[in-house]
C-alpha cells in the first residue's frame, strides 16, 4: 500500500472526481430497461425485491409476479401487503417442479401467472414488473421464449421489467439492457443449514 499525504490524497481524489464527471456528463438518456438476474447463487430474487423496494421509495407502481412461490408464506408479501396502492404482489406458483411432480398442471399455472406479467407490461400504470423465477419456467419449456421476448419489446418506453430465475436463455440475455450472474461461491446449505425466514424467504 503506497502511503500518501492528505494533500496527495484529496489531489488525487480531485483528479478521479473530475473523470467521473466527464463520464457521467455523457449519460444523459433515461429509459426503461430490460434487466435479468440469473446463475447458481443465491440473491436473485433478493436485488430484484430491493428494486422493488426502491420504486416503492419513489412512489412508482410495481407488479410483482412470483412463478415458483406461491405454496408459502413469505417476507416480501408482508412487506408489500402494506403497499397496496403501489404494489400488485402475486404467488402464482405452487413450489418447485420436482415438488408438483405434474407436468401439465405446472404449464397450466406458468400460463397464468405469464398471462398476467403480460396484463402488467401491458398497463400503463404500472412503471415496473417483476417476473420472479419466470427463467425456470422458460428452461422447462413451459412457456414459448419468443412471447416473452415479444411482450417485452412491446412494453411502454419507460416501463422497467424485471426477469429472475437460474439458466437464462441466451437470446433473453442478449435482448437485456442489465444482466447480473450470481456466483455462488459459498452457501450454509451446504453445511446442513436449512432455508430461513428473512434470508431465503
Amino acid at each position: 500500500m503506497i502511503e500518501r499525504t492528505p494533500e496527495q490524497h484529496a489531489e488525487k481524489m480531485k483528479k478521479k472526481q473530475a473523470a467521473h464527471g466527464k463520464i457521467m456528463a455523457t449519460k444523459t438518456q433515461e429509459k426503461g430497461l430490460l434487466i435479468v438476474h440469473t446463475g447458481k447463487g443465491k440473491g436473485k430474487t433478493t436485488a430484484a425485491l430491493g428494486m422493488v423496494v426502491r420504486a416503492i421509495g419513489h412512489g412508482r407502481r410495481v407488479g410483482v409476479v412470483q412463478f415458483v412461490k406461491g405454496a408459502m408464506t413469505t417476507g416480501e408479501k408482508a412487506v408489500f401487503d402494506a403497499f397496496p396502492e403501489q404494489v400488485d404482489f402475486k404467488p402464482m406458483g405452487e413450489g418447485f417442479t420436482w415438488n408438483t411432480q405434474d407436468r401439465e398442471r405446472d404449464i397450466a399455472l406458468t400460463r397464468t401467472a405469464w398471462n398476467e406479467v403480460k396484463r402488467m407490461i401491458a398497463d400503463p400504470s404500472y412503471d415496473m414488473v417483476l417476473a420472479d423465477e419466470l427463467n425456470i419456467a422458460l428452461r422447462y419449456d413451459y412457456l414459448p421464449l419468443e412471447e416473452v421476448l415479444e411482450a417485452v419489446r412491446a412494453r411502454d418506453e419507460m416501463k422497467h421489467v424485471i426477469i429472475t430465475g437460474r439458466n437464462a436463455p441466451e437470446t433473453l440475455i442478449e435482448a437485456a439492457d442489465l444482466v447480473t450472474e450470481m456466483t455462488l461461491v459459498k452457501h450454509p446449505f451446504r453445511s446442513g443449514v436449512k432455508a430461513q425466514a428473512g434470508i431465503e424467504y
